[in-house]
């Protein structure tokens, strides 16, 4: 009687199954080349720079060694590869791809950047960054690689920062939620006033960086002289789980409790659910909503508020 796989387990092999067939990898016809999943794998090393050693490519790819000989073998009868002494080790000998070789591979990897241009052509580029990061971090996860650790900072806005703010709402929201250009230019209007408007020690716009480059926004605006309103939080995608949103509304409490404001305000939309969770994490309570269409949605937008 079989095993039963736990989720974890059945969700690795699951994708094992996906990506193989994906790739076009079970008919041992890598892109209608002719070669294998292996064949192709060996000629991508072999091109990619000369002085391979038959053991150390075994030991690169995982490959049994008399298989990767005989591979090897076949790849020499073809003229595709040559071999040599290799320089100060008369015993050992090194690979080098032959123009042959390098012809026969050449089909291969450009029939392998179509088939990952035309994955890339299916997403938006928000998913594209969202794919290519959960890639590198399934990459890391499995090689036992060190994580990276992001250097992350939360600053005042410098010039330059209004625009980012503005470009950076417009494609999360189109690419995430499907909202218009109406949503983009609620965006403007609101960034506009804060700059010709702007109230030093009353109000702030606070720019998350990741690696130096900005990610995300939260503004405190003033309603009142007793109330702050807070906007534009966002974080982009390739950011999110780091905690950024809740620490920009950290901030932004914090901010306005030291400027004298007595309460604080916002208004979002019910399906901006992870935001929903910080404010309520934070401290926000819902206080009115109703239905509205915007931004080219039929969506029940929020008002919250909490005392400082």
């Amino acid at each position: 009687m079989s095993a039963i796989d736990t989720p974890a387990i059945a969700a690795i092999r699951r994708f094992g199954r996906f990506h193989t067939r994906f790739i076009g990898a079970l008919g041992g016809d890598l892109h209608g080349s002719g070669f294998g999943l292996t064949e192709g794998r060996v000629l991508y090393e072999l091109a990619q720079r000369d002085g391979w050693r038959a053991g150390e490519l075994s030991r690169e790819l995982g490959l049994d060694p008399a298989y990767l000989s005989r591979l090897l073998k076949r790849f020499i009868e073809l003229g595709w590869l040559e071999r040599a002494r290799a320089d100060g080790d008369g015993r050992a000998y090194e690979l080098k791809l032959t123009a042959v070789g390098h012809e026969a591979f050449a089909p291969l990897d450009e029939a392998s950047r179509r088939q990952a241009d035309m994955i890339l052509s299916r997403l938006g580029a928000g998913e594209q960054t969202s794919l290519v990061c959960a890639l590198e971090r399934a990459q890391t996860l499995l090689s036992g690689a060190a994580s990276p650790q992001p250097s992350v900072t939360i600053r005042e806005h410098r010039p330059g920062d209004i625009g980012w703010v503005i470009s950076a709402h417009a494609r999360l929201y189109f690419e995430v939620y499907g909202w218009d250009i109406s949503f983009e230019a609620l965006v403007a209007e609101i960034a506009a006033k804060f700059l010709r408007e702007f109230k030093p020690g009353q109000e702030r716009c606070f720019i998350a960086e990741l690696d130096g480059a900005p990610v995300g926004s939260a503004f405190v605006m003033q309603e009142s002289e007793a109330v702050a309103k807070l906007r534009l939080v966002m974080v982009e995608t390739r950011a999110q789980g780091l905690g950024l949103g809740k620490r920009l509304v950290r901030e932004a409490v914090a901010f306005a409790r030291a400027a004298g404001y007595r309460r604080m305000t916002l208004w979002t939309n019910d399906i901006l659910h992870a935001a929903r969770a910080i404010y309520i994490a934070e401290g926000f309570r819902l206080v009115a909503e109703e239905q509205h269409h915007s931004f080219g949605k039929d969506l029940v937008g929020q008002n919250w508020e909490r005392d400082l």
